[in-house]
């Protein structure tokens, strides 16, 4: 499997793909910043469910996407914001809100990775990964 220099965007990607065609599952190289994401994106509603399987070279994170009624997906839109080439960092009360608060902003922050909501009640800003809605 080629590798990638950024796989946030290679995550975000293939979700985007993988809905286009209206498959149930994706399976790419697993890292701890996928995992987080993972985490928020089942925590949000976004995807069914995530696994990670142990195997060698490197270990695969399975998502399973979800989909409501008339196959219509949970997920509308995925945008990448800070980028490897630009950096969008953003301070506790630049963080923006999506789509009038019913999408997510992804931030990573000294305390992890977590939405743009909790970061704001924790009162800490960080880099700005990019939006779900």
């Amino acid at each position: 499997m080629p590798s990638t220099n950024d796989p946030i965007s290679d995550l975000l990607a293939r979700i985007r793909n993988a809905l286009t065609i209206r498959h149930t599952s994706l399976v790419m190289p697993s890292t701890k910043v996928l995992i987080s994401l993972a985490g928020i994106l089942k925590r949000e509603g976004y995807i069914e469910n995530f696994e990670v399987s142990a195997s060698k070279p490197q270990s695969q994170l399975k998502i399973h996407l979800l989909y409501r009624k008339d196959r219509e997906s949970a997920i509308r839109g995925l945008k990448r914001v800070s980028k490897p080439g630009l950096r969008v960092y953003v301070g506790k009360g630049e963080i923006p809100r999506v789509y009038g608060g019913i999408g997510t902003a992804l931030i990573s922050t000294s305390s992890g990775m977590m939405t743009g909501g909790e970061a704001w009640r924790k009162g800490i800003g960080g880099e700005l990964i990019g939006y779900v809605w």
